[in-house]
């Protein structure tokens, strides 16, 4: 039970982190580092912390029966998954993205039922789709959405980060009941940074560090550290002990966290949209989260 609730806490934080990140990361591209340059960036930074740990304090050994899973974790839940995002995210409005990205919880669930073979149960329908009202208000409420030819592109390009996403958690849930989270990660990256690197090698090249101030170093930081170091560990950790379908729900905890956050710095009020919102979202959390009864995985 303990390592349940340490769980959840460590997906709050996570989806918290996400929330920032939406605006954070559109601040760097492309005006500092072009999408593909700044997904190599990360990847590297979230290499060489997790080679650290790994090194010199998990040290575990893997099955070579393991290690194609592992690379195709690395395809879709690093390369693909953060490639069309940054991409994506490029070419189309915060808005927008955060939008396409609530159809996520959705995809898992899918993925879940065809590939681990989660049942899909009526509760777990309901609660994807209050979370899904709940985000879709909040997020709605803080600007339109908008469906331009500009934004084609863009919108196409992170559905298809959603749907990567999905069968990442689906595909890596498995490893994590076999191996320590820091070991997986370790082994995704390491795949995920070969195929990021011939995208990204031209762009990385072509950074010119002399226009960047303080604040451009802090915003690069917070994306390497703590959107892909910190958010991929605690996601990992969380799926040694939660679904996959539960790990996606909480993304529609993100347009909430995001209002909290702006409420707290006066920026924002709290209305009665707002709390309507809340309800729905911690609804949907409650319900996708209570266990089922039996739960086949392979």
């Amino acid at each position: 039970m303990n390592r349940i609730f340490l769980s959840h806490v460590a997906l709050i934080i996570v989806n918290l982190i996400y929330a920032l990140n939406y605006t954070i990361a559109k601040d760097v591209m492309p005006e500092y580092i072009e999408p593909s340059g700044f997904i190599l960036l990360r990847v590297i930074g979230g290499s060489i912390l997790f080679f650290f740990i790994y090194f010199f304090i998990v040290k575990e050994r893997v099955k070579k029966k393991d290690f194609f899973r592992l690379m195709l974790c690395g395809l879709f839940g690093v390369a693909i998954n953060q490639l069309f995002f940054f991409e994506g995210l490029n070419l189309t409005t915060p808005i927008n993205a955060a939008i396409i990205m609530t159809i996520s919880p959705v995809l898992v669930i899918i993925t879940s039922a065809i590939i681990i073979k989660e049942k899909i149960t009526v509760r777990k329908i309901i609660g994807i789709f209050l979370g899904l009202i709940g985000a879709c208000i909040l997020i709605l409420n803080s600007g339109d959405i908008s469906f331009k030819n500009d934004f084609f592109t863009g919108n196409i390009l992170v559905l298809i980060n959603a749907t990567s996403y999905a069968i990442y958690l689906v595909l890596v849930k498995t490893l994590m009941k076999r191996y320590n989270p820091i070991t997986v990660m370790f082994y995704v990256f390491i795949f995920g940074l070969i195929f990021v690197l011939p995208f990204g090698i031209d762009e990385i090249q072509k950074i010119d560090f002399t226009t960047f101030n303080e604040e451009i170093y802090l915003k690069i930081g917070f994306v390497v550290i703590c959107t892909t170091f910190i958010a991929y560990m605690f996601n990992a950790f969380a799926l040694k002990s939660l679904n996959p379908s539960v790990v996606s729900v909480y993304i529609y905890l993100q347009p909430l966290l995001a209002s909290l956050i702006a409420i707290a710095l006066n920026s924002d009020t709290l209305s009665l949209v707002k709390i309507l919102s809340a309800i729905f979202i911690f609804s949907a959390v409650f319900l996708v989260s209570i266990p089922s009864k039996k739960v086949i995985t392979n």
